[in-house]
């Protein structure tokens, strides 16, 4: 099961404005007549209920939005980009990637998509250039300039699977857990006797009347599992997400107490939140002579522990009827205690644009850098004369002057922008 991937976006980059004039027949003094370029398409991640794994990553991994339409004459504005919608299954959490170059740093969640049809946007597209038709002004009548689109935003980011379930079943391999998944649900997972014959989470729906809940059989663990060992890591990911925990030990073990303690030891080094979780303690296989002729022994040894344990057997569907209303009733109490979200979700920007500049300096220059400077660059063109100027009046109003006046810099210093240099004046 492919349930951790890492991908790259790329947003369309923005259309380029036009310069263009009006030159009709009896038309004096047309004017100009530049149409904006279009906006850049964003990359979306949208939830599918119909999804349950991340598989459709695995020949596929780069994804880029439409760019958007440069402008045309005739005050023709081009055609914003498409959006990318990407689909993912419900349970995804989002991270935002460093560069691959850059090692040191680490991962950071941007979004948990748990409902359906949420939707998030990992990469806006760029802004569509401005035609000239636009700085045309009572100065300025016959402006012969126009501005580049901006490039879009890029990245990579991680997926990370954690399947959303009411109830999982946790202990053990070989404990019981897919055969009480097939006895309980319409699932099907594979059934061995020997361990480790789940080597992916299974998910079955239990109906209770007109209830129902949603159980996942996670693969069994052993000790190292909070490390890696066996199945351990796939294992822990999904069980985070459950609201109630269903411990299945072994009847036939030749000590069920310490299998217990076992499992609780790893999912307490994984994460110690999860032995906090609402939980049953269930003893399998009491269809067997040996289990049923030590039931009070067994009971006694668990109630040593503090726990009242229940007697079931999945084969031979003993037991089954109160142990699935047990699990309704946690299961209906948890969602009755947890917050209820505010208000709806909406596509929203997983990392916050940075709308700051800053200036450094270098000797006798002074370099201005910033995400903010680094789009406004890619929107001024080196052939434009009047590029220089236009770049110091956007400068200007971002507070260049202010920071420049802190760096304690004097009239006549040289400014790095990019490719660009000039005199503060």
């Amino acid at each position: 099961m492919l349930d951790v991937v890492d991908i790259y976006a790329k947003g369309g980059n923005g259309g380029n404005g036009a310069v263009s004039f009006r030159r009709e027949k009896f038309v004096p003094r047309g004017g100009p007549d530049g149409g904006n370029g279009g906006n850049g398409g964003s990359v979306i991640l949208e939830t599918d209920q119909n999804l349950s794994t991340l598989s459709q990553f695995r020949h596929r991994r780069h994804f880029k939005a439409e760019p958007g339409v440069p402008g045309k004459d005739k005050d023709k504005h081009g055609r914003n980009g498409e959006e990318y919608v990407v689909k993912v299954p419900l349970g995804t959490i989002v991270y935002s990637m460093p560069d691959p170059k850059d090692a040191g740093e680490t991962p950071e969640i941007v979004a948990d998509l748990s409902q359906s049809g949420q939707r998030a946007a990992l990469v806006a597209g760029g802004r569509g250039g401005r035609g000239n038709a636009t700085y045309k002004s009572s100065v300025r009548q016959a402006p012969d300039f126009a501005q580049k689109g901006m490039l879009g935003e890029e990245g990579w980011f991680r997926l990370e699977l954690k399947l959303i379930a009411d109830v999982g079943l946790v202990g053990l391999p070989n404990a019981g857990k897919s055969s009480l998944l097939a006895a309980i649900s319409a699932a099907r997972p594979k059934i061995a006797s020997y361990p480790f014959t789940t080597l992916e989470p299974n998910l079955g729906v239990v109906d209770v009347g007109y209830d129902s809940f949603v159980v996942a059989d996670i693969p069994g663990l052993i000790e190292g599992a909070h490390e890696g060992a066996g199945l351990g890591l796939d294992f822990l990911r999904h069980i985070q997400r459950t609201k109630v925990l269903v411990h299945l030990i072994d009847g036939s073990s030749p000590d069920p107490v310490d299998d217990m303690k076992r499992v609780n030891i790893e999912l307490t080094l994984y994460d110690e939140e999860l032995v906090k979780k609402p939980h049953l303690v269930v003893v399998n296989k009491f269809d067997l002579e040996e289990v049923r002729g030590r039931r009070s022994q067994l009971a006694e040894l668990f109630a040593d522990e503090g726990i009242k344990v229940k007697f079931i057997s999945a084969l031979g569907r003993e037991g089954l009827d109160e142990l699935v209303n047990n699990m309704l009733e946690m299961v209906q109490r948890m969602k009755a205690d947890a917050t209820a979200p505010t208000g709806g979700f909406h596509v929203f920007r997983p990392r916050p644009v940075d709308q700051d500049i800053a200036v450094s300096q270098d000797g006798d220059r002074y370099i201005v850098s910033g995400a903010r400077v680094e789009r406004l660059l890619t929107t001024i063109s080196n052939d434009d004369p009047r590029s220089m100027s236009r770049l110091r009046q956007n400068l200007r109003r971002m507070g260049l002057d202010k920071l420049l006046e802190g760096a304690n810099a004097e009239e006549g210093a040289k400014i790095v922008a990019g490719a660009f240099e000039f005199e503060w004046q």
